[in-house]
């Protein structure tokens, strides 16, 4: 679920930093007024290394458990709320003139603030499981930071191959 919100996020930032967050008419010369637009990427040049970080998250959350998933938790957590800053911080919802595309305006800039949501979300929920959750590698630790599961049929095939016999009620017991 978290990697589902961070991919996400990270995809709508991306998508926001290529919709137009402003536009105006200008005098354009000899060509007369022409509209002059401004991308996320030119006008929030954080969007993209917002969405990056995000991405790279994913990674990080994996490979990582413990305090030091719980410190990238936070710090995506904190990158969704510079996303949802970039994209709240001079929007107006009035004034514009007739001709700009102030749907596309407002898409953009709710798509950043939708984005990071998702990803200080993600982060939230990695703050919280970070205890829970497997490593990558875990499976592979050492065996003493394992825990040991006892099986019963286990136990018998490792008396086996101890050279004992695990019918031997007699002798198990006397021990």
């Amino acid at each position: 679920m978290i990697v589902v919100a961070l991919l996400l996020g990270a995809l709508a930032l991306w998508g926001a930093s290529r919709l137009t967050w402003f536009a105006e008419f200008r005098d354009g010369g000899v060509r007369g007024t022409v509209l002059y637009r401004e991308i996320g990427e030119q006008r929030a040049g954080a969007l993209v290394p917002l969405a990056l970080l995000g991405l790279a998250g994913i990674a990080g959350l994996v490979a990582t458990g413990g305090w030091a998933r719980r410190v990238l938790g936070v710090v995506l957590a904190l990158a969704g709320a510079a996303a949802i800053w970039t994209g709240v911080a001079g929007i107006r919802f009035s004034g514009y003139a007739a001709g700009l595309p102030v749907t596309e305006m407002l898409l953009g800039r709710g798509l950043a603030v939708v984005a990071g949501i998702l990803v200080a979300a993600g982060g939230l929920a990695a703050v919280k499981g970070a205890g829970r959750a497997t490593r990558l590698g875990a499976k592979y630790s050492a065996p003493a930071t394992r825990k040991k599961v006892r099986d019963p049929d286990a136990e018998l095939w490792e008396a086996l191959s101890d050279g004992e016999d695990p019918t031997d009620v007699r002798g198990r017991h006397s021990e």
